[in-house]
């Protein structure tokens, strides 16, 4: 396990790295000049020349790449040109926030698609299978800003038993956390459901069918331990691949979710960084996405070796 362990490192670190040279030079062709930003109205030539020496913007590409990466590798992600912020501070308290809010979204999804993926199969052809697949072919097909909006018209307006938006401190108050996270944890989860579901059903499918399934069947063992022994076991590795890369792209931000419930997370975080030409906040968000999307695929490698050894060469 161990070996296993080094060789995805292995693997990861330079992906990381070409990640790296990625964000930092595509930013760089975005238009327009952070300096003009900064100067203000009456862009003063010695004030923009000033602010081009203060962030080393008038210093060649590959000189400010290698400063960019040398910080980060000592922790120094850089000051925000626009709140003059350490942007560092800036990821430790923004973050915590969108783990919440992805974490609470992905075990209303793991909790709702798994079963529900596990009952369609089993009930293949039959009026409960089509209307599982209805409710998630829906659950992916309603836009997360409008379903946001009409949970807020529907809990928060015409109830009143949900706030409409905004955020308290998991630490602050447990109770009101609960119920400002809740609307939007149930955005985000409602399409990862969607997908948990349709993953979960269409693996226990081609699972249903293996040898080892009839084999086991035949040895006259109850259907209920065929499922849980034989079936879902193997069924769960290619959901462990799909819940990896959702949780992943909540990590990296809902943008649009976290907009609607004014969540000061991730997502709004780079928002304000590319309207602000934060470069340096922005490439930092992405980096740490990155970051993490590799991390989570590591932990779906483990997780695919702990359910079936039979990988582990």
């Amino acid at each position: 396990m161990f070996l296993f362990i080094l060789r995805r490192l292995a693997i990861a670190i330079p992906t990381l790295l070409l990640v790296s040279i990625l964000v930092f030079g595509l930013l760089k062709l975005l238009p327009g000049d952070p300096a003009i930003a900064l100067a203000g109205e009456e862009r003063d030539p010695a004030v923009i020349d000033f602010l081009r020496h203060k962030y080393m913007l008038d210093q060649p590409l590959y000189t400010q790449y290698v400063h960019w990466l040398w910080g980060i590798l000592q922790g120094d992600f850089g000051l925000s040109i626009r709140t003059k912020l350490p942007i560092g501070e800036m990821i430790l308290e923004k973050l915590p926030v969108t783990i919440q809010l992805s974490v609470m979204a992905m075990i209303l999804a793991l909790v709702i698609g798994i079963p529900a993926g596990v009952i369609a199969a089993l009930k293949r052809g039959t009026p409960v299978d089509y209307g599982v697949s209805i409710l998630g072919l829906a659950g992916l097909s309603v836009p997360s800003f409008w379903l946001g909006i009409m949970l807020i018209l529907a809990f928060a307006v015409r109830l009143g038993w949900l706030p409409s938006g905004g955020y308290v401190g998991l630490f602050d108050s447990p109770l009101d956390n609960l119920r400002y996270m809740l609307m939007p944890s149930i955005v985000l989860g409602t399409a990862a459901s969607a997908i948990v579901m349709r993953h979960t059903r269409s693996s226990m499918l081609q699972t249903l069918r293996q040898d080892y399934v009839r084999t086991a069947r035949a040895k006259g063992l109850k259907e209920r331990i065929v499922v849980i022994r034989h079936v879902l076991r193997n069924g769960l590795i290619p959901v462990v691949t799909v819940s990896s890369l959702h949780f992943g792209e909540l990590l990296s931000g809902a943008v649009l979710t976290e907009q609607v419930f004014g969540i000061p997370g991730f997502g709004k975080m780079v928002v304000d960084g590319v309207f602000g030409r934060d470069y340096a906040v922005v490439q930092a968000v992405v980096l740490c996405s990155s970051a993490m999307f590799l991390l989570l695929n590591l932990f779906a490698d483990i997780a695919y070796v702990i359910l079936s050894p039979r990988l582990r060469g």
